[in-house]
């Protein structure tokens, strides 16, 4: 799959998230729909490859956004970038067994590498983004991986699609580089 057709994705985990845990409360559902709606948009753009980090949180939604569009649209496909094996090895069962249900169902799974280090985590948000046209992302401004990733996008040159937390029913701003 060619850049000019591949999206990434970034986002916040729960800890970072108004409703944190909690996906049943109606910003959260705000915010799926959302991305969901950002998707169709691309996919009449042109984009077929998506890129998901797996992380918990805003980067699961987003896949299950994707595997969802998968059903209407068969052409779409979903990579899962893991940074490691053990990713989700330290997550409470649930987290585990919806994060392989998720890796099960992408098309490709790229492992970034073999072992945890402290900065593999970042190299699997360059790796997103290497192989990107565009990112799509959930961010409310803090520091950490979020701004890490689309400061490295903005440097590359993507196109950068931004979903407001404070406004989860807006449609993405695009910002101008």
């Amino acid at each position: 799959m060619t850049e000019e057709r591949t999206c990434c994705f970034t986002g916040h985990r729960p800890g970072k998230l108004p409703w944190g845990w909690d996906e049943d409360d109606p910003r959260c559902q705000d915010l799926k729909g959302s991305i969901a709606r950002e998707l169709d948009g691309l996919y009449r753009r042109g984009y077929r490859h998506f890129l998901s980090g797996m992380a918990q949180g805003c980067d699961l939604y987003f896949a299950e956004a994707v595997l969802a569009l998968r059903q209407a649209r068969p052409d779409v496909t979903l990579e899962g970038a893991v940074p490691f094996p053990g990713q989700a090895d330290r997550w409470p069962p649930q987290d585990r067994l919806r994060w392989r249900a998720v890796l099960d169902a992408c098309d490709v799974e790229t492992v970034v590498q073999q072992r945890y280090d402290r900065f593999c985590m970042l190299r699997r948000d360059r790796y997103l983004v290497d192989r990107s046209g565009c990112i799509l992302a959930v961010f409310d401004g803090s520091p950490g991986g979020t701004r890490y990733t689309l400061n490295y996008a903005m440097n590359r040159q993507l196109e950068v699609l931004l979903l407001d937390l404070n406004r989860p029913q807006a449609s993405a701003v695009r910002l101008a580089l």
